[in-house]
């Protein structure tokens, strides 16, 4: 899923293998995106920076520089139940959710409430939080995008239609 307040930013489906991580975007919310995406935004950035300016433009960019974040990184979106890896949990998380640094999560929403956050991590010891508590940065292997947790698909045998 991707919070209703990330809905405002382009976004795209998670691939498994992929390597994301936490990210602040435009609308102040936490996410992930990817490392790939921030690198070309920060590149093409830093191209535009050396582009020369009248004095009056490079004063008025000075005083009111433009956002720091690229409107243009889109927003993964992660499935409810896919397995995650997450590397660099800050010291004070671990203490108190009782993780180690590296931890093995699911991806749940904690809430079905309209304009709340809802996506967040389960760890293994069944501890959860939402993403906007996590510092930005955060790296996060996705390892399945499938839930252990869903039924399979029922077998066209097993479906029974009653005619009324």
């Amino acid at each position: 899923m991707c919070d209703y307040s990330l809905h405002a930013v382009p976004n795209r489906l998670a691939v498994e293998g992929e390597q994301l991580v936490t990210y602040r975007f435009p609308t102040s919310s936490i996410g992930l995106a990817s490392p790939l995406d921030l690198e070309n935004a920060t590149r093409a950035r830093e191209q535009c920076s050396g582009v020369k300016r009248s004095w009056w433009a490079t004063l008025k960019n000075w005083l009111n520089p433009p956002p720091l974040r690229n409107e243009k990184i889109p927003a993964v979106c992660i499935p409810p139940g896919a397995r995650l890896r997450m590397h660099g949990v800050p010291q004070d998380l671990q203490k108190e959710l009782g993780v180690g640094a590296v931890e093995e999560v699911v991806f749940v929403e904690l809430s079905a409430s309209a304009y709340r956050y809802r996506d967040g991590v389960r760890f293994k010891n069944g501890r959860e939080i939402l993403l906007q508590y996590l510092d930005e940065g955060l790296r996060m292997d996705v390892l399945s995008l499938a839930s252990a947790d869903t039924p399979a698909a029922p077998v066209a045998d097993d479906l029974r239609v009653e005619v009324i």
